[in-house]
C-alpha cells in the first residue's frame, strides 16, 4: 500500500489563522487532523492546534484503532486547558480525523469541516456537517447545495470545548485501504468556495497530492476574492 499526501493552509482575508492540521506518520500507519479553531483573536488558534497535538500523542501511543480515544481525550484536554485560561466562551473548535493502518481507514468528525471520501476519481461520500443549515437539509426545507450560501452556515450545533453529556462527535463506518482512494479533509473555509465537482476534475487532472491541492487552491482562491474570505487549510490522502 502506497500512502502519499500533502497539507496547505491559509489565513484569507483574517488576522489570524485559527485553522490547525496534522499529517503524522509511524511504524503503526498515518493520522491526518484538520481543525478549525473559534473563538477569535487567538483563542480558537490555541484549540485547534492543542487537538491537533493531543490526537499526534494519542496516536503515537495507542495507534490506529481507538480513534474514539483520540477525540474523547482531546476534548478532555481542552476543556481543561479552557478552565485553566478562563477561556470557556472563546475556545472551541471543530476537529477531523483520519487514521489509515494496512487493514483499515477509520475517520470521524465533530462541527463543519468537511472529509470527502473519493473512489476511482469519484466522489463515494462525505461527512455531514453539524451546523444549522445541515440540520435544514435533512429535514427537506433546502437543498445540499444551499448551505454554501445560506444565512445560518456558520451556526454549528457541534463542536469540540463544549461540554458533553454524551459524545458528540460522528465516526464513520470503517473501509478497507484500497488502490485509487482519496480523502479530502478541508475547513468550511475551503469547501466553501469550491464545488465537488471541480473537486473531481482537478482530481483527474492531478498526478500527486501536492498538484490536486494547488489546483484547488487556485479555485478557492479565484472564487473567495472579495468575499472577506476566512482561513482555508485542507489535506489531501492518496492510496495507490
Amino acid at each position: 500500500m502506497n500512502i502519499s499526501y500533502a497539507s496547505s493552509t491559509f489565513p484569507g482575508d483574517r488576522d489570524y489563522n485559527e485553522d490547525s492540521f496534522l499529517s503524522k506518520e509511524t511504524d503503526k500507519g498515518y493520522c491526518f487532523v484538520v481543525a478549525d479553531g473559534l473563538g477569535g483573536h487567538g483563542k480558537g488558534e490555541v484549540a485547534s492546534a492543542l487537538v491537533c497535538d493531543v490526537a499526534a500523542e494519542f496516536f503515537s501511543a495507542a495507534g490506529v484503532d481507538d480513534i474514539y480515544g483520540i477525540f474523547d481525550t482531546a476534548q478532555e484536554r481542552l476543556i481543561e486547558k479552557q478552565k485553566e485560561e478562563h477561556a470557556e466562551d472563546a475556545m472551541k473548535t471543530t476537529m477531523n480525523v483520519v487514521s489509515i493502518s494496512d487493514k483499515k481507514i477509520l475517520w470521524g468528525h465533530v462541527g463543519d469541516t468537511r472529509t470527502y471520501y473519493f473512489k476511482k476519481n469519484k466522489l463515494i461520500s462525505r461527512t455531514k456537517d453539524h451546523s444549522v443549515p445541515q440540520m435544514m437539509v435533512s429535514m427537506g426545507e433546502i437543498k445540499e447545495k444551499d448551505i454554501r450560501y445560506h444565512p445560518d452556515r456558520n451556526r454549528l450545533l457541534k463542536v469540540m470545548g463544549i461540554e458533553w453529556n454524551r459524545p458528540q462527535y460522528v465516526i464513520e463506518e470503517p473501509l478497507k485501504p484500497e488502490k485509487k482512494q482519496a480523502f479530502l479533509l478541508c475547513t468550511d473555509g475551503f469547501w466553501e468556495y469550491i464545488e465537488e465537482k471541480d473537486m473531481i476534475k482537478c482530481l483527474k487532472k492531478a498526478k500527486t497530492p501536492e498538484m490536486w491541492l494547488e489546483q484547488m487552491n487556485a479555485i478557492v482562491k479565484k472564487n473567495g476574492e472579495g468575499h472577506n474570505m476566512d482561513n482555508f487549510t485542507a489535506t489531501a490522502i492518496w492510496i495507490g
